[in-house]
């Protein structure tokens, strides 16, 4: 089983969602993020995102951006990235790491996803690929041994919707509104999307972008997504020297909380 599947495993049968914790990797210099790694997972994050630096990350808002440009300017590369997963690996043997990219990198580097798999990541996620150039891609990552992770949306027509489904391996991220990433406003969290997408048989829903606050995470749950993701409010915080470990208890324990209904 995947981690990602002993994850869900875990968590499925209590009624409890998955939170994944994103950080920028390398901001804002490599000593500061593995110590940011470790930080969330001391708050309770089930599985990690991160990002590689970029300098045109177009799925991406200004606080992200803001962070791959600060990790950019400190001299973090590829390489520096993919030793900070493989340390990770070694302090946090059973959390699933997943990767967001662009598809540059990936041309550019021939041999990425092996050598992200080697260091120990489980899932890549190429935000700026539609499902239709998907496969080129997705065929490498499984070769690899990483699994691959679609991006489905409201707006997502059925044929598409059935190619991420047949093509999106360790869960499925399901963005809560068009546009980009950030704290600006909470997502729509549209129910109906979770269903197209159970109903497609695709891997577990994850709703992403705009999460920030735990009423957020409590919408996207009784949405009926197994999970969520936040980056933004994360790295924001990071940026101004707060405690990401108060702010990841918080959210993490709003995926508890049917848990704790059903016992009271």
């Amino acid at each position: 089983m995947s981690r990602y599947g002993a994850m869900f495993a875990r968590l499925t049968p209590k009624g409890e969602g998955a939170f994944g914790a994103f950080l920028m990797l390398g901001d804002p210099d490599l000593e500061t993020s593995a110590q940011l790694l470790d930080a969330v997972i001391e708050g309770g994050a089930d599985m990690i995102e991160v990002g590689i630096p970029f300098s045109d990350p177009v799925a991406d808002g200004p606080v992200i951006q803001a962070a791959a440009q600060r990790a950019l300017a400190a001299g973090v590369r590829v390489g520096d990235c993919l030793e900070l997963i493989a340390s990770f690996r070694q302090r946090h043997p059973d959390v699933p790491v997943g990767i967001l990219t662009y598809a540059n990198l990936l041309v550019a580097r021939p041999g990425f996803a092996r050598d992200a798999a080697e260091a120990g990541a489980d899932s890549l996620l190429i935000a700026d690929v539609p499902s239709i150039e998907a496969e080129r891609f997705t065929r490498d990552m499984e070769q690899a041994g990483i699994e691959p992770v679609l991006i489905a949306a409201p707006n997502t027509p059925e044929p598409a919707l059935r190619r991420i489904a047949t093509l999106s391996k360790a869960y499925t991220y399901c963005v809560s509104r068009a546009g980009i990433t950030g704290t600006h406003a909470g997502g729509q969290f549209d129910a109906g999307l979770i269903q197209r997408v159970k109903d497609a048989g695709a891997p577990p829903p994850i709703f992403g972008f705009g999460i920030s606050q735990p009423e957020h995470v409590r919408a996207a749950l009784e949405a009926g997504a197994s999970g969520v993701i936040c980056g933004s409010a994360i790295v924001d915080l990071a940026s101004r020297g707060g405690g990401v470990c108060g702010l990841v208890r918080a959210l993490k324990d709003a995926t508890r909380e049917r848990l704790v209904n059903a016992m009271n």
